[in-house]
């Protein structure tokens, strides 16, 4: 009942302040143990201070409009999901693909997240595979966590079969249009993906 209690004694205007504190984007969960009782949380999003961008996700609707919504719902709900292969290329500007789902890496033995929205691709990776080249950037005040364009290529040729070889080799070409051309990146990349020997040709052909 204290508890209970000490929840209720967070304002909205309090509630508001705590949720700027994190980004302007919160989990249920998340606020509950913040100390924002359920009740408040649902209020302010029945008052219109609160937007729902996804199941037990809010942000605040002072904000501005969301720039890469499927990434800030999926890092929301799935933390630990790593955006890969064609939706990373995407995000890198190197392809011409238009993704209809966003690929995303899990722990080889990690459970498959369960999202209704936006639509999702799994792909499991080796601890090795999933924990290389990983950058993060904030989106909207949410920690979105992508492979870097050095990884994703190498990822792209593992997968290269179920994403079509024209994809990699139009990610290889855009990427060689860059000033900063990093051949020792991919190869050590490709060599813990064990693509290193698949790679090679199509890289001195392309340079």
């Amino acid at each position: 009942m204290t508890k209970l209690k000490k929840r209720k004694s967070i304002t909205k205007s309090m509630a508001i302040e705590m949720i700027k504190d994190q980004g302007g984007t919160i989990r249920t969960t998340k606020a509950i143990k913040m100390g924002i009782h359920p009740v408040t949380l649902y209020k302010l999003y029945e008052t219109g201070h609160l937007e729902k961008i996804s199941r037990g996700v809010y942000r605040l609707t002072e904000l501005e409009a969301i720039s890469n919504p499927d990434f800030v719902m999926i890092a929301a709900r799935v933390p630990h999901a790593v955006i890969c292969l064609i939706s990373a290329l995407s995000y890198h500007n190197l392809t011409s693909q238009i993704p209809h789902k966003v690929s995303i890496a899990i722990k080889r033995d990690s459970r498959k997240p369960t999202i209704e929205f936006p639509p999702i691709s799994v792909h499991r990776f080796s601890p090795a595979s999933y924990q290389a080249g990983i950058e993060e950037t904030i989106i909207d005040g949410v920690l979105v966590r992508i492979y870097n364009p050095e990884k994703t290529i190498a990822d792209c040729f593992k997968f290269r079969n179920e994403i079509g070889m024209d994809v990699v080799l139009e990610a290889i070409k855009l990427y060689k249009t860059r000033k900063s051309f990093k051949l020792d990146e991919i190869l050590k990349y490709a060599g813990i993906c064990r693509v290193e020997k698949v790679i090679k040709p199509y890289l001195e052909i392309i340079l």
